[in-house]
């Protein structure tokens, strides 16, 4: 149901004409008014014919909640059709409608019901003040509160799903690595608190990424040179991910009105969650993820069969989740990120499956792009699971490819019935969340999303949420983790996001020539390249460039002037070699084909270098 409520001075209204749906009224219905009343335009829809009784319940709490605010004497039950393309039938409509009357009339109120199916005229006038027009959306969906009144309800099952679709529960299962244990003890709530810091709160500072902001809200990060040039690969990276699939981009607004109902319960998803701001007039709240606004988008877009699926991307920065103080923990978990957001349009609930089954691939994709390690849950409703149990395994064969940690949930609690989530295992053996694919089957309707079907009717899509890769801090995070979980393996971050991919070590002053040459030959081949022209001993040099994640290192001397060549030391492997720049340079593009390159944004000579703190 939809319903546009208005305080006004007053309705007059009078009949014109009948429809074919139209019902007898008597003389003095066809013309009438009221003064100080509360007018609920209401327009019925077809999903309220699941449960009528439900719906006229919640009408008239919602109807009776805003006339307590507004301190109307009249309320006026008025038909309108115009705010919803997918209309119930007309005799399921007046019953909800003159049900409605009823049950106010029950409660001692004054109420005028204006007569369905006829054309009418109508004057009003609205009072003006800031809650006299509200908007409300009322579906057959169980209240937060009343959700969060009854009893405990069921547990869920957690079970191992294994790539030949044999299923273990997790007590009985024969763990191959211990990260999947991990996530699954922290899914039973068995991690302890250590109470010691991630390594990368550490490594963050020490390489000079980011720090957090002691001038701003605790969880609110500022980012140095090098971790904005990681910020900013990693977000052209997702660019090229979601663009070569379709995703249309866009840029929509971080703050929205809580009075608009669709916002409002999408927002009570998250529970307490959210920062919150109070103007004058409004209640606004920091999006927490870019829903709302790509929502918005679609709604007010004229979209067909042909179209699907259709897909909206945006990179929010920010967006604002207000999280406990104390869980708040270096790039882990914050209260303003930058999290990729794409929504993908489907047709129906076999169209988004297919189309669900593709972002798991390329979530799976970012794995290997990254060089991390994931563990995998699959999250879906009981109900989904009976309906689906063939594709969930075809799932995990052909695009997970690996065991999961299945998730039965016995009923739906949020606004998806199936989702997948792909975490990282930091140090202390507790999970990063990082890319995510959500199957969400409420906010066509909550927000007003159609389409044209070949028929030519209004049908509700079902919506994909997918982050490629999670927010990009956390993406950081697990790098960051990795070095530390990686034990026997030199830390490094992939050599794409390397902020210096080659540092030049000129031997003595009268090789910084030469060095020079080579810097602008590396740079003019898109690498990025820097000269230590510090005045540190040769092997200080060298270890610093160690101690920066350099993965290639060149010392200049006087035998590679005299050779016309660059000697080569690679840091991962240990390796050196006299070769040439061309080769170097292959080899470096050879290894980071397909991903986004950006100059660097610092000056290339160490010695002039900002030291961040």
């Amino acid at each position: 149901m939809r319903t546009l409520m208005i305080h006004s001075d007053y309705l007059r209204y009078k009949t014109r004409s009948k429809t074919k749906m139209a019902e007898d009224i008597e003389d003095e219905k066809r013309a009438a008014g009221v003064d100080n009343a509360l007018v609920a335009f209401i327009a019925v829809e077809k999903e309220d014919e699941e449960d009528p009784e439900l719906i006229v319940k919640k009408a008239v709490k919602e109807i009776l909640n805003v006339q307590n605010k507004v301190n109307a004497e009249n309320i006026v039950v008025y038909p309108y059709a115009h705010l919803s393309s997918s209309l119930s039938n007309p005799d399921v409509a007046q019953k909800i409608l003159k049900g409605i009357e009823a049950e106010l009339v029950d409660n001692n109120e004054a109420v005028l019901r204006v007569p369905f199916g006829w054309y009418k005229s109508f004057e009003l006038a609205c009072k003006g003040h800031p809650l006299s027009e509200l908007s409300r959306t009322i579906t057959v969906e169980p209240d937060e509160d009343e959700e969060e009144s009854k009893e405990p309800s069921e547990p869920s099952k957690l079970l191992i799903l294994e790539e030949d679709g044999q299923i273990y529960d997790v007590e009985e299962y024969n763990y191959k690595n211990k990260t999947l244990r991990q996530l699954v003890d922290h899914e039973e709530g068995k991690t302890k608190d250590t109470g010691k810091q991630p390594p990368h709160v550490r490594l963050m500072k020490e390489k000079e990424l980011a720090s957090n902001e002691p001038s701003a809200d605790v969880g609110h990060i500022r980012w140095y040179p090098k971790g904005k040039l990681v910020k900013d690969l990693l977000s052209d990276y997702v660019y090229q991910l979601v663009t070569a699939r379709g995703a249309m981009p866009v840029e929509t607004p971080v703050m929205y009105d809580l009075a608009d109902p669709a916002i409002r319960e999408h927002a009570a998803k998250f529970g307490e969650r959210q920062y919150r701001l109070k103007t004058k007039h409004r209640e606004l709240m920091l999006r927490f993820a870019c829903c709302f606004g790509a929502f918005r988008i679609l709604a007010d877009s004229f979209l067909t069969w042909k179209n699907l699926p259709v897909g909206i991307y945006e990179l929010s920065t920010f967006s604002f989740r207000f999280e406990r103080q104390g869980e708040v923990v270096g790039l882990k978990r914050l209260r303003a990120f930058t999290m990729p957001d794409f929504h993908s349009v489907c047709l129906n609930d076999e169209h988004a499956r297919q189309v669900f089954a593709k972002q798991v691939d390329m979530c799976s994709q970012t794995e290997s792009d990254l060089e991390v390690h994931y563990e995998v849950a699959f999250r879906v409703t009981q109900k989904f699971f009976d309906d689906n149990e063939d594709w969930i395994k075809q799932v995990v064969r052909e695009n997970i490819k690996k065991p999961v940690l299945l998730e039965i949930i016995p009923k739906m609690k949020h606004y998806w019935n199936a989702k997948v989530d792909f975490a990282a295992i930091d140090d202390l053996g507790r999970p990063i969340e990082n890319p995510t694919v959500q199957m969400d089957i409420q906010s066509a309707r909550r927000f007003g999303i159609t389409y044209l079907d070949e028929n030519e009717e209004q049908q509700y899509p079902t919506i994909l949420h997918c982050s490629p890769t999670g927010s990009i801090e956390r993406v950081i995070c697990s790098l960051l983790e990795k070095t530390s979980t990686d034990k026997g393996k030199k830390p490094s971050l992939p050599l794409w996001l390397a902020p210096t991919q080659v540092r030049i070590i000129p031997v003595t002053d009268k090789h910084m020539e030469y060095a020079e040459e080579v810097y602008q030959k590396i740079r003019g081949l898109n690498v990025r390249v820097d000269i230590d022209d510090t005045q540190e001993r040769l092997g200080k040099k060298i270890r610093n460039s160690g101690k920066e994640w350099v993965p290639y290192t060149i010392v200049v001397g006087d035998n590679e002037i005299e050779n016309n060549s660059i000697t080569v030391n690679r840091r991962l492997d240990d390796t050196k070699e006299e070769i040439s720049i061309e080769d170097l340079v292959n080899e470096i593009h050879s290894k980071t084909e397909g991903m986004p390159f950006r100059q660097l944004p610092l000056p290339y000579h160490v010695s002039k270098r900002v030291k961040f703190d």
